[in-house]
């Protein structure tokens, strides 16, 4: 499948984004983060920004953005659809704990709730986006279980350290949270290793007999593509990247989506709060490069049926 930028900043942004606001609601419901004005607003408006613009470049990629509203109104049988009305209903109760955290310095009673009640659409709007994909029988790699899981792990850990990183500007830091994020970088790279280590091992079994309907009869071979000029199913469905290209960015993804954060996010543990700061500074910047390398991957790596029209032996 052709990478497309704009699903890349998408899945990257608005998965740190709902990560974060994940973290904003327990901990602030839970008493770990104080209920400070600029503390608040500084997490929120980062965590609703990079959720807006996620969402916003994901329009980008349809034909019609304009119509992206009819969405919302399929939401019985579409994931897509009910990632939109679940994306929408995260604003209402994070604006209301922005309401308390900023303006009345309360993260307590209706506020908690909120709070809790933002993280819980959160994830559910995280496990939808992944299950857009889940969903899809025609490309192989990401009709897989673990794919909604990795996208919750990633978005869990990538807004652990958005807020391990916060903490320390602030200095509301606990030694806790260095251990538990880095434990969740480690839960996505190992997600993320048995994901690929299936689509590797996998069999390659819907054949152009099995396309066709043509199987039963005997092989089935094409004799003719559908179309003599490239074409917006070849531009899309037809990108492929070689083997010996995807082993070496996938190195680059376990080095910068996961070794090196969790490693800085074990040395914010140091007695030094300027080198903690710098440590979980430099980890939110890691992550987020190869965060984007893995999303990149993840499209690029994709094999649709429709190929099967053009030649490709298998899928």
């Amino acid at each position: 499948m052709h990478p497309a930028y704009s699903v890349i900043l998408f899945t990257t942004a608005s998965g740190a984004g709902y990560g974060l606001l994940v973290w904003l609601g327990v901990l602030s419901a839970f008493r770990v983060l104080p209920a400070d004005r600029w503390l608040g607003f500084t997490g929120l408006a980062i965590s609703l920004a990079l959720i807006t613009v996620g969402l916003l470049a994901s329009t980008f990629h349809l034909g019609h953005p304009e119509r992206a509203w009819r969405a919302f109104s399929q939401w019985r049988s579409s994931w897509l659809s009910r990632e939109g009305v679940a994306a929408v209903a995260t604003y209402v109760p994070a604006g209301l704990l922005g309401i308390g955290w900023v303006f009345l310095e309360r993260t307590d009673g209706i506020f908690a709730l909120m709070g809790l009640l933002a993280a819980a659409l959160a994830l559910v709007t995280v496990y939808c986006t992944g299950m857009i994909y889940a969903s899809l029988r025609t490309i192989r790699q990401w009709n897989q279980p673990l794919v909604p899981w990795i996208y919750i792990a990633l978005a869990l850990a990538t807004g652990g350290l958005l807020m391990l990183a916060l903490m320390y500007l602030f200095g509301t830091t606990r030694p806790w949270f260095s251990i538990l994020t880095a434990a969740l970088v480690g839960v996505a790279l190992l997600l993320k290793q048995r994901y690929w280590a299936t689509i590797d091992s996998e069999k390659k079994t819907w054949t152009i007999g099995d396309a066709t309907g043509l199987g039963k009869h005997g092989q089935v071979r094409v004799l003719d593509f559908p179309h003599t000029q490239a074409n917006f199913v070849m531009r899309e469905m037809g990108f492929a990247v070689a083997r010996n290209h995807a082993e070496k960015l996938r190195g680059y993804v376990r080095l910068l989506a996961f070794l090196v954060p969790g490693a800085l996010c074990l040395i914010t543990l140091a007695p030094s709060a300027l080198l903690g700061t710098l440590a979980a500074l430099l980890a939110v910047v890691a992550a987020g490069v190869g965060v984007a390398m893995e999303r990149w991957l993840f499209f690029a790596e994709a094999e649709h049926v429709s190929m099967l029209y053009y030649g490709r032996p298998a899928a």
